[in-house]
This record gives C-alpha cells, sequence and structure tokens, in this order.
C-alpha cells in the first residue's frame, strides 16, 4: 500500500449511464463503508444531483476539456466543475483515446485539472495487439510520460488507473497476476519521478464480486476502478465489502 493513504480508492463510472431516478435509488442504497474511499464518476447532467443525494461517496466528473473559460461551444472547463464543487475527474479513459484523444491532449486536461484543484484518475493501459506485442512497459511509460505534470500542487491528489484496453466492457478480465505485473511496472516509473509511495494504484476492467478482492490483494494495486458493476448500488457495495473483508 502506498505511503499517502493507507485506504484504497474504490471508484465506479457510470459512462453515458444514468437519470435522475437511478441516482435516487442508488443514494438510497448505497451505504458508506468503513475503512476505505468511495467513489463516483457520474455523467456530467447529473454531477450535482449525485453529489446532493450520495453520502459517503465522492462524485467525479468522467472528463474535462483542455481550454479555459471563454469562445469554447460545448465545453466543460476545470473552473466549472470545481465552482460546483467537483473534486475529481477522470482522464484519459480508455473509450476516450480510442475516440482520437493523444496523450498529449490527455496531459494538458490533468494540467488545467491541477491548476483548478482537482484530484485525478489518470487512465493507462494497452491493447491486445501492444501486450502481444511485447509493448506494455513502452505504451505505459508513453502515457504516464504524457499523462503527468512535472509538478503536482499539495492537497490535489493524482492516482493511476490500470485498464487494459482488451478487458474493459468484454466481459475479459486480466488475472490478478497481469494486474500485479502492471502496477509494478507503473510504481517504478512513478519513482524515477520522485512519486513513488504518493500516487495509488488501482485496477479496472470487468470488476466485480467475486474477483475485486484477488485485485486488491496484490502488492502494487490499491484500489479499483469499476465500470458495469458500479451502475447499482447493491453490486458497488458489495464489491466494496469483498475488498474489505
Amino acid at each position: 500500500m502506498n505511503e499517502q493513504s493507507n485506504r484504497l480508492l474504490i471508484a465506479g463510472n457510470w459512462k453515458a449511464n444514468g437519470s435522475l431516478a437511478m441516482i435516487e435509488d442508488w443514494g438510497a442504497g448505497f451505504k458508506a463503508p468503513e475503512g476505505l474511499d468511495a467513489l463516483v464518476f457520474a455523467p456530467a447532467p447529473y454531477l450535482r444531483h449525485a453529489a446532493d443525494r450520495i453520502a459517503g461517496a465522492a462524485v467525479g466528473a468522467q472528463d474535462l476539456d483542455d481550454v479555459d473559460d471563454g469562445a469554447h461551444t460545448g465545453c466543460v472547463t476545470a473552473r466549472m466543475l470545481a465552482d460546483i464543487g467537483c473534486r475529481w475527474t477522470l482522464a484519459g479513459h480508455s473509450e476516450r483515446r480510442q475516440a482520437g484523444e493523444s496523450g498529449v491532449l490527455v496531459g494538458a486536461k490533468l494540467a488545467r485539472a491541477a491548476a483548478a484543484g482537482i484530484s485525478v484518475v489518470l487512465c493507462v493501459g494497452e491493447s491486445q495487439a501492444e501486450r502481444e506485442a511485447g509493448r506494455l512497459e513502452e505504451v505505459l511509460r508513453s502515457q504516464l510520460d504524457e499523462g503527468l505534470p512535472a509538478a503536482w500542487p499539495a492537497g490535489v491528489e493524482i492516482a493511476i488507473a490500470y485498464e487494459p484496453v482488451w478487458a474493459i466492457g468484454t466481459g475479459l478480465a486480466a488475472s490478478a497476476a497481469d494486474a500485479q505485473q502492471a502496477g509494478a511496472w507503473i510504481r517504478s516509473c512513478l519513482a524515477g519521478r520522485g512519486a513513488d509511495g504518493k500516487i495509488r494504484i488501482l485496477y479496472g476492467g470487468s470488476v466485480k464480486a467475486g474477483n475485486a478482492a484477488g485485485f486488491v490483494g496484490q502488492p502494487d494495486i490499491d484500489g479499483l476502478l469499476i465500470g458495469g458493476a458500479s451502475l447499482e448500488a447493491g453490486s458497488f457495495s458489495a464489491i466494496c465489502a469483498e475488498v474489505l473483508a
């Protein structure tokens, strides 16, 4: 476990799902666990409602734009997120990268978030083809080099979510040993930046009750980024209970 916190970080990513009714049900059904940090990434239109209705879990944005306030129709800036009390955001999720988002753009988004006092979960991970070609370490290092700023303000946290692209929404999950291999490599890359032990490393990719404990039992995995299993408070709570058992 890292030196910054001895608590697991369990995060849920709702992606393009949700409704006012779902959030009401989620808030009513979620029981805040003791002994870990819970975090939910909700769609932008529901951020305020989710924050008002969900007790015991932080609520974060799924993305932000690399712009300041101004003539940028449709964009959501870091200042806007901070203004509504949002203190977390995702950046570099595999679905955004597959849509054409570059590592340089991801890094610029992190810099905007940091300047606004918003903590970030930076997503990194390789495709199946890259893994089979033996490029895991090369891909992860490149994504970390492009995504991480040279300095990070005090009081603003960054976590790294290792999400192998081939295990996102496919029903396939990397093994706990696969997650540990990547987590250890990420940790070694962070050590070169003087950040070893200060950043929590999460695993994401078809996580559910039944396999969650195996991932967080690894020495270099400090939490989870959960997709579909986070859409219901019951399944998310079951994962929280499993990793604490």
